[in-house]
C-alpha cells in the first residue's frame, strides 16, 4: 500500500473541508516515533497537537484503557455513573491553579469545553458579551469559530458568527503589539461599543496556539484579572494546548501569580483517547440547572482511565522539569541556527513550547513561504512539523515531552539540516 493510493481514495471519500497537513498516512506510533503505511519512520514533533505530551501509546495509559475496556466502555455518566469520573473531577479540581473551592465537568472536545465555559459564564452572571482576542483559537463549532479571533481558514464561508463576541489585540512583540495596546483595545471596546456590565468573560490562551506561540505577558493577565475583578466578570484560562506539562507546568496559569476563574482543558489529559473538561469555582460551576451541561460521551471510561493515568505518568517521570529541559536545549539549537539564519526574527516559549517566527531578511515581511519550505524539508528528513501564526510564518513545536535522548538530539540534527536546505533552496 502506498501513500499516495490512499490519498487518491482519500480525495474522493473526505470532505475537502477538513485539511491535510501532510500527505503520509500512519500505521503504528510509539512514543515520539511514528511509521507510516510504506515503512517510512518519522520522529514527530507534532504529537497530535499537543495530544501525547505523554508520547504515543505510552505502557501506563495503554495498561489503563485495556482494564477499563474489561469492564465496560459507556454507560453515559448521567444514567449510570461511575467513580473514575468523580475521582478524576477530583484530581483537576486540586491541580487547577486557584485557592478556592472547585468542581469539574467532563466533555469531549477542547471547542466543546470552551462552549461550556461561555455557557456557565453566562448562566452564572446574568450576561452574554464575550472578550476573546485577535489570533485566539477556541474550536470550530459555531461558538468556537465567533471566539477565535482569525477568519481563514476556521470562519470563511461560514457566514454570520454568534452574537455578543468581541475581539481586540493580544500582544505580539515581533509585530509591535504590546500589552498596553490590548487593553486599549478593551478601554475602546468599554467607550464605544459595550458596557463592561454587559461582559459575562473574558477567554484567552496562557500561551496563542494557533494565533502562533505567543505568550500572554504577566502585566497582560494580572490586567485581566483586575478588569474581572471590577467589573464582576468571569475570566476564562484556554488550557486546551498549554495544560499537561507542555509549559513546564502543570498548567501554563502556574507561572502568572494570579487565577482564572474557569479552566478549559483537553488535548494532553487523554493522552490520545478524547476527554476535556473545564474546573472552576464551585460557585459558578453550580449555576446551570441540571441536565444543562454535559453529553452523552461527556467524561467516556475509556477517557477518563487514560487521563488518570496521564497525571499519573506526568508526577511519577517528573514531565514538568523534563519540559522545561527539553525546551531549553531546543532554544540554544535554535539561538545557534538563528546565527546563520537572518530569517529568523523571534525565539519564544515556555517550557517545551517552543516557536521559531521568521521574516524576509530584506523587507522584514512575515515569510510563510520559508516557513513552509522548512516543514517540507525537514518533512523529507523524517521529522514532522507543524507551522502556525496569523501570518503562517511560525514554526512550533510539539513533540511528546517522553521523547528519548538519542531521537531528540537526531531531530534536532533534522532541524538544522532542513534551514539550511530552505535557504538554499
Amino acid at each position: 500500500m502506498l501513500n499516495a493510493d490512499v490519498a487518491r481514495r482519500r480525495d474522493e471519500a473526505i470532505s475537502r473541508g477538513v485539511g491535510m497537513m501532510t500527505q503520509i498516512y500512519a500505521e503504528r506510533a510509539e512514543n515520539a516515533e511514528l511509521w507510516d503505511i510504506e515503512g517510512n519512520r518519522y520522529i514527530d514533533f507534532a504529537a497530535g497537537i499537543a495530544v501525547v505530551n505523554t508520547g504515543h501509546r505510552h505502557p501506563k495509559v495503554m495498561a489503563a484503557v485495556k482494564a477499563q475496556l474489561d469492564r465496560f466502555t459507556h454507560t453515559c455518566h448521567q444514567v449510570i455513573p461511575y467513580e473514575s469520573y468523580i475521582h478524576l473531577a477530583e484530581r483537576l479540581n486540586a491541580a487547577v491553579p486557584g485557592d478556592f473551592a472547585k468542581k469539574t465537568i467532563f466533555v469531549t472536545t477542547g471547542a466543546e469545553a470552551c462552549e461550556n465555559a461561555i455557557k456557565i459564564a453566562r448562566v452564572a452572571t446574568g450576561r452574554d458579551a464575550v472578550i476573546a482576542f485577535g489570533g485566539g483559537f477556541h474550536g470550530r463549532t459555531f461558538m468556537g469559530m465567533a471566539l477565535t479571533g482569525k477568519v481563514e481558514p476556521y470562519k470563511k464561508g461560514f457566514g454570520s458568527m454568534m452574537p455578543g463576541i468581541f475581539h481586540v489585540p493580544f500582544p505580539m512583540g515581533p509585530h509591535g503589539v504590546s500589552t498596553k495596546d490590548a487593553m486599549a483595545g478593551i478601554e475602546k471596546l468599554f467607550k464605544a461599543d459595550l458596557d463592561p456590565a454587559r461582559v459575562a468573560a473574558i477567554i484567552f490562551e496562557p500561551v496563542q496556539g494557533e494565533g502562533g506561540f505567543y505568550p500572554a505577558p504577566a502585566d497582560l493577565v494580572k490586567a485581566i484579572r483586575a478588569l474581572c475583578d471590577k467589573h464582576g466578570i468571569v475570566m476564562i484560562a484556554d488550557e486546551v494546548q498549554t495544560g499537561f506539562a507542555r509549559t513546564g507546568a502543570m498548567f501554563a496559569m502556574e507561572a502568572y501569580g494570579v487565577a482564572a476563574d474557569l479552566t478549559t482543558m483537553a488535548k494532553g489529559l487523554g493522552g490520545g483517547l478524547p476527554i476535556a473538561a473545564v474546573t472552576g469555582k464551585a460557585d459558578l460551576m453550580d449555576a446551570a440547572n441540571p441536565g444543562g451541561l454535559g453529553g452523552t460521551y461527556a467524561g467516556n471510561p475509556l477517557g477518563v482511565a487514560a487521563a488518570h493515568a496521564v497525571l499519573d505518568v506526568i508526577e511519577e517521570e517528573d514531565l514538568c522539569a523534563r519540559a522545561n529541559e527539553l525546551g531549553s536545549r531546543l532554544k540554544q539549537k535554535l539561538e545557534a541556527i538563528r546565527a546563520t539564519t537572518p530569517e529568523i526574527i523571534d525565539i519564544r516559549g515556555p517550557g517545551f513550547m517552543v516557536a521559531v517566527e521568521f521574516a524576509n531578511p530584506a523587507t522584514h515581511e512575515p515569510d510563510a513561504g520559508f516557513t513552509g519550505r522548512v516543514r517540507t524539508e525537514a518533512l523529507k528528513r523524517g521529522l514532522i512539523l507543524l507551522t502556525c501564526g496569523v501570518y503562517g510564518n511560525v514554526i512550533r513545536f510539539l513533540a511528546p515531552i517522553t521523547i528519548p535522548e538519542a531521537h531528540f538530539t537526531e531531530a534536532l540534527g533534522i532541524l538544522e539540516e532542513s534551514v539550511a536546505a530552505a535557504r538554499a533552496a
